[in-house]
């Protein structure tokens, strides 16, 4: 049989395993398994086999993820969250909808420090979404705001999905960090004009602008902003400036966030130990799927599939934009069914060569395609931010979450658009840092 052909059977296979709900991982050791047997006989596979895990596991640059994944945690057991839900009301409540752009300015600056999509939106869900339902708000917009602000927490960094692609890309994380911030701010203010927008269009969905706050007021909010500009300063700040390598910041960045614990009083035993034993589950997660995502990618490679499928797009002849748009729309139908992590480490290795052929910049195709993955977390069937917003107020049907979401993905649309005519927008802040 010839080997692309094989290929393209194995992906087959492994969308069949993950639509029966067998674990990413796991699917992709499988079949990459199963087809680097085929291409190469057992003694081959035994050999790739004893390496290629202890391999992955071992290597330097992959700590940045368990120590990314412990400041998170400690960063959310410290519950900053009702300081930067505060922060946002005081200086947005006076806005149409103010609340709901409170809470997403709130998301924003949570996923600047913590770094997970489900995290910030369960954290902010709780906060955010009985604060807007007390004075009135509709509760679509109040859970459909927080599961669309969720999805700033893989933009703006330090995010997960950043770190994996750059992994599989093999680009420079700390440019990819760089790369997500202006685009995150972007996207933040399009939501927040979007939710002006809604209530304009329709005052019910949100009372009018409430209790009018003093500067004084205001300037003493801020107060609330001090451990997220201290983390955010040291940890980004240390990378772009070059003082850091990643690895180094990731470390800070875990102490940091235990010393925030410790310093706001909610250092307790019971919690440290919680943060411990969600940071291992979460890195022995991403872990079982670096493992098998590199099994899966040597079977890929050894089949010729993916400098098959380079030269083929390349030698088309349409526009490369309008092959870009087709591999978007993959990742669009993608997100409608999976999660962020599975579709970076199951397309990364396919559409990265063909992207970088066609003369894209491999750095701002990771903002990209996170962007469209943002579309795929607020989509049914999947929509993992909607599951995690109804699984926190369970008073509020799936549906409606659903339906509260959907009238901000013209927003993540316009910043794709303008990320697509504008790659500065995603290049230019890594294209001034140091080294």
């Amino acid at each position: 049989m010839n080997t692309t052909v094989l290929a393209l059977i194995g992906i087959l296979v492994l969308l069949v395993l993950l639509l029966l709900g067998m674990d990413i991982g796991i699917s992709m050791l499988f079949v990459g398994t199963v087809g680097y047997f085929i291409c190469t006989g057992l003694s081959g596979t035994i050999g790739m086999l004893r390496a290629t895990p202890a391999t992955t596991a071992s290597t330097y640059s992959f700590c940045v993820i368990p120590l990314f994944v412990m400041m998170g945690n400690f960063v959310f057991a410290a519950g900053l969250s009702d300081d930067l839900f505060d922060v946002g009301n005081k200086f947005l409540g006076r806005l149409p909808g103010g609340l709901s752009c409170a809470a997403i300015a709130a998301c924003a600056m949570f996923g600047a420090i913590c770094g997970s999509t489900t995290a910030t939106a369960a954290t902010m869900g709780v906060v955010a979404v009985p604060a807007m339902r007390k004075y009135g708000y509709s509760s679509k917009l109040a859970t459909g705001t927080v599961s669309v602000g969720g999805t700033l927490g893989i933009m703006i960094p330090p995010s997960t999905p950043l770190i994996i692609y750059g992994i599989m890309a093999e680009e420079s994380i700390g440019k990819l960090f760089a790369a997500g911030v202006i685009p995150g701010i972007m996207l933040a203010v399009l939501l927040m004009a979007t939710v002006v927008i809604l209530v304009k269009i329709n005052p019910a969905l949100a009372p009018e602008a409430g209790q009018k706050y003093t500067l004084k007021e205001k300037l003493v909010s801020l107060k609330g902003l001090i451990w997220v500009v201290v983390i955010f300063g040291i940890v980004l700040g240390g990378i772009f400036s070059g003082i850091f390598t990643v690895n180094e910041a990731a470390a800070i960045g875990a102490l940091a966030g235990l010393l925030i614990m410790i310093i706001r009083g909610r250092f307790t035993w019971k919690a440290f130990a919680k943060v411990m034993k969600d940071s291992v589950i979460t890195t022995a997660m991403c872990f079982m799927i670096l493992v098998g995502a590199d099994v899966f990618g040597k079977f890929l490679t050894i089949s010729n599939l993916v400098s098959a499928v380079a030269d083929f797009a390349a030698a088309l002849p349409l526009s490369r934009y309008l092959i870009l748009f087709f591999i978007a729309l993959i990742y669009v139908i993608l997100g409608c069914f999976m999660d962020s992590l599975p579709m970076i480490t199951l397309t990364v290795p396919i559409f990265y060569p063909v992207i970088t052929e066609l003369g894209f910049d491999g750095i701002w195709f990771g903002i990209l395609i996170i962007l469209v993955m943002e579309l795929g977390l607020i989509t049914p069937p999947v929509g993992m931010n909607c599951y995690v917003i109804s699984g926190v107020i369970k008073d509020v049907p799936l549906k409606d979450v659903f339906l509260g979401s959907l009238p901000f993905i013209p927003a993540i649309l316009i910043a794709i658009v303008l990320i697509v005519l504008f790659p500065q927008i995603a290049t230019w802040l890594p294209g001034i840092m140091a080294g």
